[in-house]
């Protein structure tokens, strides 16, 4: 590792870390949505715990279905009418539960992937640098994936709370983490327990 390098990992690393929530929504957490994640009760009690931790660094994402329906978003809609709604509709709302999680106004994004909208966030928060990441939030295979390997990519350092995410189902949970788990050391796979003493410091 070169020396500007292993500067710029250090700067990053003593920085304190910030806790994302990815789309905690009635879309991806009421039972009745065809969306709904069976696991999303057991993680927010999780997320709620490190929310606390985070000491007022929290970040909350929500995807709205804003896209270009001339492009394969389209065909998307067509295969979930059901979510092909006004983006006001309620389904995008954030549960109740998770309205307070944030001092920040939500992060909206038409794509699965939020780390666009995070990054420029960070940048402005930090002035101009970076913060590692604790993330959590729904659904583990779809939007935290997403939003994990687009930042991996960007070279940012990113500790993914298992135990805080919720996948369509167990399976594709587990199978989400074991992909993630293959990015280090961009992506770090860990518990809530665990990234509390992040957070904490």
């Amino acid at each position: 590792m070169t020396d500007a390098v292993e500067a710029g990992r250090s700067l990053s690393l003593s920085k304190a870390p910030w806790l994302v929530v990815i789309d905690p929504q009635n879309i991806f957490a009421a039972p009745e949505s065809a969306w709904g994640s069976p696991m999303f009760p057991a993680a927010f009690a999780n997320i709620r715990r490190l929310a606390a931790a985070a000491a007022g660094r929290v970040l909350v994402t929500r995807w709205l279905p804003t896209a270009d329906r001339s492009t394969s978003w389209g065909d998307y809609f067509a295969a979930w009418p059901f979510a092909d709604k006004p983006a006001d509709d309620r389904l995008y709302d954030l549960v109740p539960e998770a309205q307070d999680l944030s001092p920040h106004p939500a992060l909206d994004r038409p794509t699965f992937g939020k780390w666009d909208a995070i990054e420029q966030f960070l940048r402005r928060a930090e002035e101009g640098g970076s913060a590692p990441v604790v993330l959590a939030g729904v659904s583990t295979d779809c939007c935290v994936i997403s939003t994990a390997l687009a930042a991996a990519d960007a070279g940012a350092h990113v500790t993914i709370a298992a135990d805080a995410c919720a996948g369509s189902t167990p399976d594709n949970h587990d199978a989400a983490v074991t992909v993630m788990s293959l990015y280090p050391p961009q992506l770090t796979i860990t518990s809530t327990d665990a990234a509390l003493r992040i957070l904490r410091g």
